[in-house]
């Protein structure tokens, strides 16, 4: 038993790892770009798909990624992932132009969409009993969340004491000792059922969300009404009423959607989805806001952004115990609830002219409780819902909402932002800009830039109020979105669970 339960923290910590390496390369790497820009060099649009080509990637092939690892082995397509995300981590370190380091970003996001479908399917066939299942998902759920909200501080240090390569060179090592790690301790597991790979599924899944998350990232840049526009819509809708059609025939679906009569399985989708309507794309522009708009230094910006993270190491425990008393229905209702009122409580404290760390962090607190409560125990339910022999499949179909909201929130929030603050811009700078330079003072001063408009006579302290009001904006959205959510998850859920046959 000894054995076994050392085995099982072998596995844990290679899983940590992991999920530590696919936070970090979501919200360090912005903090490259405007180095990016001079070194490589970058153009705007390049920049923009080095941010993007890893989401979109990791979001178009992690359901197919689960089904793939049903059927030839979860340690098996983990540690692929692992070996082919540390090798596609070196080229970017040592890109020597954009195009190389975009299809390196493309190659990083397609092996992390391996390893994150694989992550909980892995936890869920290790731990099985109750409380070492919760602590496991627990902590996984702390070490993906400091990845994600430390990235851009981490990153910003990198920049600082070394250079930009390091923020792709530092997983070559993390990766090496993640793959040792789960060598040693992950134990095999498959869907003894998946004897047919779902072809047509994984195709038109993987087109439908491409086109999906391709005109989240880049619809604005190429036009919505465009010709190359409307020809992505087009082949996306249409690969989704085809991905529909197959999946209601095969006889093993990758993705069954008969799994959504489940109303646990549906509500815990809600409750992914809300997370990532608010809290953790709002955590990639959270540092923006406090260093551009309320002047903190790298130390103090940090500091208050641990007010927003640290909730989340410390909820989960209690999380985990709620859940097994109250059930999912009210512990992921109060979750989402508080994350919610949090961003309230934030947005009248950005709206406010005395705005500081001390008037954010009720609403940091708040919703990183939220978050905490809802982090885990969303996963939970939802491995917990269906079959364990379909727990990749449920993991991935989890995981594919977290992701394409999160890339969905990422791109709004800026979409919110970057109209807020042209909209001013418009009504502030002369009138003979073109659109082309419009756009880039937007970009330039939502990433923080705010010395880009001196020359046209606008100070920095009336850029700071630009900013400000566009940050409150999206901090409304935030509050808005997930309480609607709550709603709907609360209405969705069951007090008793049911299991798909």
């Amino acid at each position: 038993m000894r054995t076994i339960t050392s085995r099982n923290k072998i596995a844990l910590i290679a899983i940590c790892l992991s999920a530590i390496m696919l936070g970090l390369e979501i919200t360090s790497v912005p903090s490259v770009l405007p180095v990016l820009k001079d070194i490589l060099p970058a153009d705007f649009k390049q920049l923009q798909w080095i941010m993007n080509a890893y989401t979109l990637a990791m979001c178009s092939v992690l359901v197919t990624m689960g089904a793939l690892a049903d059927r030839f082995g979860r340690k098996r397509v983990f540690s692929i992932g692992i070996c082919v995300f540390g090798i596609a981590s070196l080229i970017c370190g040592l890109a020597t132009n954009a195009p190389i380091l975009i299809a390196a970003r493309f190659l990083q996001g397609i092996s992390a969409a391996a390893m994150l479908a694989c992550q909980v399917a892995i936890l869920s066939n290790q731990f099985q009993s109750g409380p070492e299942r919760g602590n496991a998902f627990a902590w996984w759920g702390i070490i993906f969340g400091l990845g994600l909200g430390f990235g851009p501080i981490i990153g910003g240090l990198i920049i600082a004491h070394l250079s930009w390569e390091w923020v792709f060179l530092i997983h070559v090592f993390i990766a090496t000792a993640t793959l040792i790690l789960s060598q040693v301790g992950v134990i095999e597991s498959s869907d003894p059922n998946s004897l047919q790979i779902d072809y047509g599924g994984m195709i038109t899944l993987s087109g439908a969300v491409f086109g999906l998350v391709f005109m989240i990232t880049q619809g604005q840049s190429i036009g919505y009404q465009s010709l190359e526009g409307m020809l992505v819509i087009g082949a996306s809708t249409l690969s989704l009423i085809l991905f529909i059609i197959i999946e209601s025939n095969v006889k093993r679906p990758m993705f069954d959607l008969n799994a959504f009569r489940i109303r646990n399985f549906s509500g815990s989708l809600f409750g992914a989805a809300g997370m990532n309507f608010s809290f953790w794309p709002f955590v990639v522009y959270f540092p923006i806001y406090l260093q551009s708009v309320l002047g903190y230094d790298g130390i103090v910006a940090g500091l208050t952004v641990l007010t927003l993270t640290l909730p989340t190491i410390i909820a989960p425990p209690y999380a985990e115990k709620i859940l097994i008393k109250q059930g999912p229905k009210f512990l992921i209702s109060l979750g989402l609830m508080c994350i919610s009122a949090g961003f309230f409580l934030l947005w009248m404290a950005t709206s406010s002219s005395e705005a500081s760390w001390l008037t954010l962090m009720p609403g940091c607190i708040l919703a990183g409780i939220g978050l905490g409560l809802t982090n885990t125990p969303v996963t939970n339910t939802a491995t917990g819902a269906l079959p364990a022999e379909r727990a990749g499949m449920a993991s991935g179909m989890e995981f594919s909402t977290r992701m394409i909201c999160l890339s969905l929130n990422i791109a709004l929030m800026g979409m919110i932002l970057g109209n807020g603050i042209a909209s001013r811009l418009f009504d502030s700078l002369p009138k003979t800009l073109s659109t082309t330079q419009l756009i880039e003072m937007t970009n330039s001063l939502a990433a923080g830039h705010l010395n880009i408009l001196e020359s046209y006579g606008i100070t920095i302290e009336i850029a700071q109020n630009i900013l400000m009001e566009g940050f409150s904006s999206i901090i409304l959205y935030a509050a808005t979105t997930t309480a609607i959510i709550c709603f709907i998850a609360f209405i969705t859920f069951e007090k008793e669970g049911s299991t798909l046959s």
